[in-house]
């Protein structure tokens, strides 16, 4: 133990609860046994505790309650009790004690619950925990009913991993960059919608075979299990081999896989059985869903937002800003769902720039946009990228619903500005000094300012950054030429930034066209968020 407490304590303060010290398990764990009192009577039940107690301590009973089989809520398979959910609870490291004596209680007040029967709502949230024994990686959502494309991932083992999609050389596509894969062979699938929400049958549970699938499905939804038996008997006529049938329920998604070439017959009579008795006699695998599919990753980080799905997106300037941003935009939607990102920079990756680049060796002396091209791509199967390895001012960039300059390049802004405000947002993302701060501004209205009406207002003193003034410092020399020296997290720094500026933008989320966030806290921010408005005369924004 720690934090001032021994392995004495603890086993002096579970002796007051009728806990025998048993030494300690295979892990190192300290072991103990005893009993957990109900209204319901004691039960004897193994009690394990982590020597430094950053776990939950693990509370089994030594044998499940025939009233509690095949299946209850909260009791595991083995007899462990889940009395708390991990994450939704915050150890005190510094009472491992009194800890240690609160989780037996709640282990106790739940299996009390239980056995009264107070909990069996709770067997339908529960239900994938029961209902698991393989992946099935599923790339897309809201599938039409009927057949659907299926294909098996075959391991190096031999291992079937079944894979439903809407796209084919989509899901192939995303899953050539997972390894340990020789081979893929496509299966018939059907997908199959039910109203029921799934939840275990008290009685045989969980079921390995058809018959008991459909005996189970029957007492859910019998239209279901029908459609699940027509099906079945649709793809053993396609192959003999195996199939997958995945069932859409309100709650969730889950489904099996059926192995035509594994009977709980004997082979002897499985040569004298036809029709529904072979059918029940197949064997079958339960899957649980893994989306896998862009739009769901894309989602699940942002739920109840837009994400940059469907945007076309320009980046000017794939350098130390850009790499990062165009790497946080794909990860928010950009490039998805019939969009584009488009890359522009004629500039190439020398092994200097590397310090502070998304890109690494790999990519040197690559032009910055090829590389960042092939990069996303590799990561994010299936995102549109295009690279423009050309100056912008040569460049057809078309007419995307968002312009961002990522290039830090004071006159290339103005002039980005003067040629599209017009017609697109623009948003200026850039490095104030050696880091001592980043800013970013967005141009989207006729009466905000542009990036030139800012350099005009700070010529004036007016919305400066930092109390005091930017440090100007540069480096280098020689061949190397001269920069502006900062680390690689002021990037990230200005990416993201950026990328929560493009964020708001997409969601109509009101905000300050110029944000600023200091970097180096020696400084004091000079102007708050805030929203300048356009200068009159400007030569870039007037119409």
């Amino acid at each position: 133990m720690h934090m001032g407490a021994s392995v004495p304590d603890l086993v002096a303060a579970l002796a007051t609860r009728g806990f025998s010290h048993l030494g300690r398990d295979a892990g190192r764990w300290l072991s103990f046994e005893g009993h957990l009192n109900t209204s319901a009577g004691h039960f004897a039940c193994d009690l394990s505790v982590d020597p430094d107690f950053f776990e939950l301590p693990i509370v089994k009973l030594k044998e499940i309650p025939a009233s509690l089989r095949p299946i209850a809520p909260h009791i595991g398979g083995n007899g462990g009790i889940c009395y708390l959910a991990a994450n939704t609870v915050v150890i005190d490291i510094f009472d491992p004690l009194g800890q240690t004596l609160r989780c037996l209680e709640e282990a106790e007040h739940v299996l009390d619950r239980v056995l009264k029967n107070e909990m069996v709502e709770d067997l339908a949230e529960e239900f994938l925990v029961h209902w698991f024994s393989r992946y099935c990686y599923v790339d897309g959502a809201d599938f039409q009913t009927g057949a659907v494309p299926a294909f098996c991932l075959i391991s190096r083992q031999g291992t079937r991993i079944p894979v439903v999609t809407d796209d084919l050389g989509s899901a192939s596509k995303r899953l050539d960059t997972i390894g340990a894969v020789t081979d893929r062979e496509q299966i018939p699938a059907f997908v199959v919608n039910t109203t029921a929400i799934p939840r275990p049958l008290l009685g045989h549970w969980p079921p390995d075979t058809v018959a008991g699938l459909l005996n189970w499905q029957r007492a859910l939804d019998a239209r279901c299990a029908k459609k699940i038996q027509q099906r079945l008997t649709e793809a053993y006529q396609q192959s003999k081999k195996d199939a997958v049938i995945f069932i859409q329920s309100p709650q969730m998604s889950y489904g099996f896989h059926v192995h035509f070439g594994d009977s709980i017959l004997p082979e002897a009579k499985r040569r004298n059985v036809r029709g529904t008795e072979l059918l029940y006699s197949f064997r079958i695998t339960r899957l649980a869903a893994v989306r896998i599919d862009a739009s769901y990753i894309v989602q699940r980080n942002i739920p109840g937002q837009k994400t940059l799905a469907g945007k076309n997106i320009v980046i000017v300037g794939c350098g130390t800003i850009g790499g990062y941003l165009a790497d946080l935009l794909v990860k928010a939607g950009a490039g998805l769902g019939g969009g584009q990102l488009t890359l522009v920079d004629f500039d190439i990756l020398l092994p200097q720039n590397i310090g502070r680049h998304r890109l690494g060796f790999p990519y040197a002396f690559f032009s910055k946009a090829d590389g960042m091209k092939i990069m996303l791509e590799s990561e994010s199967p299936g995102v549109q990228v295009r690279a423009l390895s050309v100056d912008v001012r040569h460049a057809h960039i078309g007419s995307p619903d968002l312009l961002i300059d990522a290039t830090g390049e004071e006159a290339l802004g103005h002039w980005l500005t003067a040629n599209y405000v017009a017609t697109m947002p623009i948003l200026s993302v850039w490095i104030e000094g050696p880091g001592t701060a980043v800013r970013a501004l967005l141009k989207e209205s006729p009466e905000s300012a542009c990036y030139r009406c800012l350099s005009t207002y700070q010529q004036l003193g007016e919305f400066p950054t930092v109390k005091g003034g930017v440090p100007y410092i540069i480096a280098g020399h020689g061949c190397e030429g001269l920069y502006v020296p900062f680390p690689s997290t002021v990037a990230v720094q200005a990416a993201a930034l950026g990328a929560d500026m493009v964020a708001a933008w997409v969601n109509r989320r009101n905000q300050a066209m110029l944000k600023t966030r200091i970097i180096d806290s020696s400084f004091e921010i000079a102007t708050a968020d805030c929203n300048p408005p356009r200068i009159e005369d400007c030569p870039a924004c007037s119409s």
